[in-house]
């Protein structure tokens, strides 16, 4: 009787330390047996961001824990994993490293297969954990540190259609968090704020709204409502400003997942629409509530993570590296930290001064 693969995953591209166990299903979706995340929101909070050394350090203090934490919930036994997958890019190199090198040692340990992901395509397979996700689809991540339009043709072959050419959308709500004076991380509050403001109070600017295509841009966005925030009085001001940035995005949003939409239609020779929003911000719930309209108006079905797989953990590690298990695709151990590791190898790199869309 053929046993069913179990795949150990860890996480520690930025500031989340993360293990996870999951097991191939003869029933097709498999079974999540662990997800262990430990937060360091405590230890860059004074500092309005995410310290790359501290979180290093934090990482090596926890990982042996977060590991054996997660096998210990699994009701498995460390000797019964297949292959241990890892975070190996993109992401703060002295992070990556600490849990790349944890995973080499173990695959080492144990004799068994090292399997190095891509975070980004992490994300990209996350709903496959709890729904049956069929290629090709349209992919929409929106995260912290990424935010792109991708059409994934099959796995591990993926075209870019758009991609933010400064700040990620996540990026973009910490930093308006931080001027309307909530703590890192603040972002996911935004959302909370604007139920009490009025979203029509200030215009806020759409930058590259009508040119590039579906590729995105938030710094214009971020130095209007730092130019705002200056002259805010009162907690009602601070409330509209946040309504009125939740507005702003969500009509971005909207507007280039058209052009997205469009885009994708060219290249699925299929007859089936898929759209997943995978990411951290893809757990704000008008954005979501927006999106699942547009996508039903347009004839894609909108499909979307959980909430608790929306933002970096290991059971999407997991995903990936089953997923690579599974067609034997295997990693040496002197395999390297990627700092930048785009999912489309030949797509242009559109950040910094003087882009042109």
């Amino acid at each position: 009787m053929k046993k069913n693969a179990l795949i150990l995953g860890i996480e520690s591209s930025c500031d989340e330390t993360a293990a996870a166990i999951l097991e191939e299903s003869d029933e097709g979706l498999p079974k999540l047996l662990s997800n262990i995340v430990s937060s360091q929101t405590e230890i860059h909070k004074k500092f309005g961001g995410v310290v790359p050394e501290l979180a290093a350090r934090s990482h090596l203090d926890k990982i042996d824990f977060i590991v054996n934490k997660a096998i210990l919930e699994s009701g498995k036994k460390l000797k019964d994993i297949d292959a241990i997958s890892v975070t190996a890019g993109p992401g703060l190199i002295v992070c990556l490293s600490v849990g790349l090198n944890f995973g080499k040692a173990l695959a080492m340990t144990l004799k068994k297969p090292f399997i190095a992901v891509n975070h980004l395509e992490g994300h990209a397979l996350s709903p496959k954990i709890i729904t049956e996700l069929k290629y090709p689809y349209l992919l929409l991540l929106i995260s912290g540190g990424h935010s792109q339009y991708l059409a994934v043709k099959n796995f591990g072959k993926y075209k870019r259609l758009g991609t933010t050419i400064d700040d990620a959308l996540g990026e973009a709500f910490d930093k308006t968090a931080k001027l309307l004076g909530i703590k890192f991380p603040g972002g996911y509050l935004i959302e909370k704020l604007a139920k009490k403001g009025n979203k029509d109070r200030f215009f806020l600017p759409k930058p590259i709204i009508n040119k590039g295509g579906c590729n995105l841009s938030f710094a214009g966005l971020k130095t209007a409502v730092l130019k705002i925030s200056k002259t805010l009085k009162n907690k009602q001001d601070k409330y509209d400003l946040a309504a009125s940035f939740q507005k702003t995005i969500e009509e971005i949003l909207i507007k280039k997942t058209k052009i997205a939409f469009n885009e994708f239609k060219k290249i699925n020779t299929k007859s089936n629409n898929i759209f997943v929003i995978a990411g951290g911000v893809a757990a704000n719930n008008k954005i979501r509530e927006n999106l699942e309209r547009l996508s039903l108006e347009e004839n894609f079905k909108p499909i979307f993570p959980p909430r608790n797989l929306c933002g970096d953990n290991a059971a999407m590690i997991a995903m990936a590296g089953l997923e690579r298990y599974k067609l034997k695709k295997f990693n040496k151990l002197d395999y390297p930290a990627k700092p930048r590791w785009p999912l489309d190898k030949k797509a242009t790199f559109l950040k910094g001064a003087g882009v042109k869309l």
